[in-house]
This record gives structure tokens, sequence and C-alpha cells, in this order.
């Protein structure tokens, strides 16, 4: 009986497995802008791959355990936005990363209109979850931060990596665009939906 009441406490206890990895994401994240400005490159792509990876992690130990809290629907987003957008702006700073500050400006855009819409949506009782387009986003944009700090690195093979980094990186962008679009899109007919019942 102890050993199922000390269970249901772990699981709506704040500080439970998945808040914690989110957290030591959030850490990692941290210290990855931070090797990025010491020009540190080889640690900042270790800190960041660790940090990117590991995101499936706490999501699907809290649902798999029934750790699901408010603060971690709150907390594991924002660290995901924190670790992509710091990263971009960290990377404008420097030079031949071929992030220009425009670009940095539209990830970071993009991520403040899609929280408004899902914080206005979900608000009034609709449905705005992550759809499929959002993660791919998120995929391109964690290797273009890869493939752009490996050419900082300056291998042997650099040329046809900043070849590669271009590429990516303007992939990344169009995609971040386009989804963004899409969510518009989205919040645009369901905020149309209520109105639409009223008049008929």
């Amino acid at each position: 009986m102890e050993k199922t009441t000390h269970s249901r406490s772990d699981q709506k206890s704040v500080w439970n497995v998945p808040n914690s990895l989110t957290l030591a994401r959030f850490i990692l994240s941290v210290v990855t802008f931070g090797l990025v400005a010491g020009e540190r490159y080889l640690g900042a792509l270790v800190c960041f791959l660790i940090a990117a990876s590991t995101d499936w992690i706490d999501g699907y130990w809290a649902r798999k355990y029934g750790q699901v809290t408010k603060v971690g629907r709150i907390f594991d987003p924002f660290v995901d936005k924190i670790i992509i957008c710091g990263a971009f702006i960290a990377l404008v700073e420097v030079k031949d990363a071929g992030i220009e500050p425009w670009m940095a400006i539209v990830v970071v855009a993009r991520e403040l209109l899609v929280t408004s819409l899902r914080g206005l949506i979900e608000g009034g009782g609709g449905d705005f979850s992550a759809k499929q387009l959002g993660k791919w986003k998120m995929v391109l944009q964690c290797v273009a931060v890869v493939v752009v700090l490996l050419s900082l690195m300056q291998p042997p093979w650099g040329a046809w990596l900043v070849i590669l980094r271009t590429w990516v990186v303007w992939g990344a962008i169009a995609l971040t665009v386009y989804s963004g679009f899409e969510y518009v899109r989205i919040a645009a007919k369901q905020m149309q939906q209520p109105l639409a019942k009223e008049g008929s």
C-alpha cells in the first residue's frame, strides 16, 4: 500500500524524471551557447546533439509512466524553442557560419507566432497540438545547426560541407516559413468554426 502511495506522489511531483530531463536539456542548451561564443565548436556540437536528440525521451517517459504534469507541458516545448532559437541567435555572431540575422529573426518570429496561436486556440478549448510538419521542421533546423558547427571546425572536406550547409540552412528556413503558414491556416480555420455555427 505504501509503495502505491509513493508511486502516485512521484507522478504528481514537479521534479519527476521527465521534468528533470527537460531541465538538463535546458542547461545543456545554455552551455552550448556559451561554447559557441567561446569558439569551442566541438564541445558545442556535443552538447547540442545531446540536448536535441534526447527531446523525445522526456515525453516518452511522461506518457509511459503517467508522469505528465502541467509544468512539463509548458517547460518541454519552451526548452525546445530555447535550443533552436538560441542556437540560431548564437551562430549569427560567428563569422562565416552562414547564418544571417534575418534567418534568426524568421526562426524566432515563427515560434512566437505559433506559440501565441496555440495559446489562443487551446485557451478556447480547441486542439492545436504539434503537427508532423512542425516536427520535421524541428529536425531540419537541428540538422542545420549541426552542419554549421561541423563546418566551423574546418575539417579537410570543409569545402563540400560549406555547400551542404548552404542547402540545409536555406531548406530549414524555407520549411520554417512554410510550417508557420500552415499553422496560421489551421488556426484561422478553427477560429472561424464558432462563427459558422452561430450563423447557421
